[in-house]
């Protein structure tokens, strides 16, 4: 089983964010898709667009990732969610997506775990001029001066 993705954001962040993990995971274009979601576009037309890429991945689960609690790609968002074959996660980034397509085998319940730990693990403060921390290690905060 493969859980789907689907990104829906700020238009142009959702197909930004794609592009990044087809950057990384080539073979990421059958399972991630993005809805990108423009000022003027009212919200039952992309609802409309985000219950036809649902309907196009034939009925799997599907986490969806979206940008800003409260906006308009949010709500519509939380309309798709239903808790058992849907999962929703706010506040998108790429250690959330890179985490989220890793893990895509697992249960949507733990998939949507796995991709909010990515999102806050992957936001850490970094010391000037230090190098990054390895992926999973935290780094280490500037000292007090």
């Amino acid at each position: 089983m493969v859980n789907g993705i689907l990104v829906i954001a700020h238009a142009p962040l959702a197909s930004a964010l794609r592009q990044c993990v087809l950057h990384v995971f080539p073979e990421a274009q059958r399972v991630v898709d993005a809805l990108d979601v423009p000022p003027d576009q009212p919200p039952e037309v992309t609802l409309a667009q985000a219950r036809a890429l649902l309907a196009a991945h034939g009925g799997d689960d599907m986490l969806v990732l979206t940008d800003l609690i409260g906006a308009t790609p949010c709500n519509v968002a939380a309309q798709l969610g239903d808790g058992v074959h849907t999962h929703v996660v706010t506040g998108v980034n790429l250690p959330m997506l890179l985490r989220a397509f890793t893990y895509r085998h697992e249960p949507i319940a733990t998939l949507a775990a796995r991709a909010t730990a990515g999102g806050t693990q992957g936001v850490m403060p970094l010391t000037p001029a230090a190098p990054c921390p390895p992926p999973g290690q935290a780094a280490v905060p500037p000292s007090p001066r």
